[in-house]
């Protein structure tokens, strides 16, 4: 048997018996070729057959430095670098990678010794990495970050900080932190200072207060300050983060006058909503009120052309009647020329007068409704004897008194009344026609006059035709006439004029009747004795 040849047999000691990662990496393969026992147990594997044949054929991460290393031994011959491996069901590993190059049959290869950093290296380097991304995140945070000590020295300050305020790179560390702070509150910041560094906690400042910084040159602006802490050799550091909240601040007090501009406008329309609402409901009650009047003056203007239908109509009867009977007589007169015919020439003649009185009473109530609505006629009271003038009066009306019938009195006044004589013989004038024109012959006429305490009382009854409950409601309008009397002759003026005057001497009227029975209409009329008035005056 040929022994192998001694050079070969000390590479197979060494490669064997190594205590690190050594193995041939082929860089036409990208992958190892060979591993030793220590290689494949470093990196987790359970054996050398599971490394060679895994299907990652991964060192390192896809995005690590393990390809740029290849490509550097293969030009320099070796290379040497701190790398992170993957190792095989576990967390990644940082190694010592040492690269060698070297070609066998041919082919390149890479001879790949991994070698295990001490407890004290990879503290180091972890350290190193922590300061670094400490540096990255402190050095390009996008709000102030501010170190002081328990004094309020500063130690440190970002260069947003740095720029915030107003200061130059480097300028900051080693001044006082109230710098920082408004001159008109240093006071209250070092006491507030001294609480935080007694009793150190993770929060922020002024909670529910405005917070204000100041700048280099003096100028204030508002922040947000949070405070957190941390020790270092058993010393005490504050580290504040401040944000700018100038914008933020502006935002609100835009937002807070929009809002007040918002309230104002919305008050304005309210209030404009409410002028233009009572505009409409003033506008509408002049249109309500315009309605009813137009409404009122076609009634009137109605009532108007009813009136004058009905005016038309009864004067047109009324007149014709009396006319009609002097027309009559007028020719009949003629056919008595003789001297014996004298007593037949009368009876006309007096029929003629009769007519022609008849005709001057419609005139007068015509008359007298034109002065009345005018207001042409006035009461002029002056003491006067009532018994006298109902007798009087009733001897006037005579007259007009059918067959059989009597007018009969009963008058209890004995002094003196205050009345307008003229108003009051005009009432009974109309009261006694009316009674003894709608009266039958042979039934009575009943008049009473009472004299009391500031009042004067008088009736007329009668016993005629009667008036419905429905024409009573109507009796006082001008020109009306009951149903049952429309084949009488009237003018349905007599009642509404007797209400007018009676209006004037401020009394009033009131009727009771019923169909068939007759009809009593009273009157009451206040009045002063004289020996009263003349105190009164």
């Amino acid at each position: 048997m040929v022994s192998p040849p001694y050079p070969t047999l000390l590479a197979d000691l060494l490669y064997t018996h190594a205590q690190e990662f050594v193995g041939l990496y082929d860089l036409t393969l990208d992958w190892f070729t060979q591993v030793n026992a220590a290689g494949w147990q470093l990196l987790g594997y359970p054996s050398e057959q599971a490394l060679l044949t895994d299907a990652a054929r991964q060192l390192s991460p896809a995005a690590g430095p393990w390809p740029t290393l290849c490509e550097q031994a293969r030009r320099q011959g070796r290379c040497a670098a701190e790398i992170e491996v993957r190792r095989y069901n576990a967390g990644p590993l940082w190694l010592q990678a040492e690269l060698a190059y070297c070609q066998l049959a041919d082919r390149p290869f890479l001879l790949v010794r991994l070698l295990e950093q001490s407890r004290l290296q990879q503290a180091e380097r972890e350290l190193a990495h922590s300061v670094r991304r400490f540096e990255a995140v402190f050095a390009s945070a996008t709000i102030g970050i501010i170190v002081c000590d328990r004094e309020g020295t500063i130690v440190s300050a970002n260069q947003f900080a740095q720029q915030l305020f107003g200061y130059a790179p480097g300028t900051l560390p080693g001044q006082r932190i109230e710098v920082l702070v408004p001159t008109t509150v240093n006071h209250r910041h070092e006491h507030l200072r001294a609480s935080f560094n007694a009793h150190p906690q993770v929060r922020s400042m002024g909670h529910n207060r405005d917070l204000l910084a100041r700048r280099q040159d003096g100028s204030v602006f508002p922040v947000e300050v949070s405070l957190s802490y941390f020790h270092l050799d058993e010393a005490l550091y504050v580290v504040s983060y401040i944000l700018d909240i100038t914008f933020k601040k502006e935002a609100e007090q835009e937002l807070i006058a929009q809002r007040q501009r918002v309230e104002r406008l919305n008050a304005e329309l309210e209030q404009k909503v409410a002028d233009r609402t009572h505009a409409l409901l003033s506008t509408l009650e002049q249109l309500e009120q315009r309605s009813q009047e137009l409404t009122q003056a076609l009634r009137a203007e109605q009532e108007l052309g009813e009136l004058k239908s009905r005016f038309v109509s009864m004067a047109s009867h009324e007149f014709r009647t009396p006319l009609t009977a002097v027309l009559t007589s007028t020719a009949l007169i003629e056919k008595y020329p003789g001297a014996d015919q004298q007593d037949k020439r009368l009876k006309h003649l007096q029929r003629i007068r009769a007519s022609v009185n008849h005709l001057n009473d419609i005139l007068e109530e015509f008359l007298s409704v034109g002065r009345i609505e005018e207001g042409r006629i006035e009461a002029r009271p002056v003491a006067l004897d009532l018994p006298a003038l109902v007798r009087e009066t009733v001897a006037d009306v005579q007259g007009l008194r059918k067959a059989g019938q009597a007018i009969v009195l009963d008058l209890t006044c004995p002094a003196p009344v205050h009345l307008d004589p003229s108003l009051l013989r005009k009432i009974l004038v109309n009261l006694l026609s009316n009674a003894l024109k709608y009266s039958g012959e042979n039934s009575e006429v009943a008049v009473q006059a009472q004299c009391r305490p500031g009042q004067v009382i008088i009736r007329v009854r009668d016993q005629g035709v009667g008036i419905s409950p429905e024409d009573q409601q109507h009796l006082f309008e001008r020109f009306f006439r009951a149903r049952s009397v429309t084949n009488i002759p009237g003018t349905g003026l007599g009642l509404y004029i007797i209400a007018r005057y009676l209006e004037l001497m401020g009394g009033t009227i009131a009727l009771q009747s019923q169909p068939g029975v007759g009809t009593t209409v009273t009157v009451t009329i206040p009045t002063l004795l004289p020996d009263e008035n003349h105190s009164a005056d």
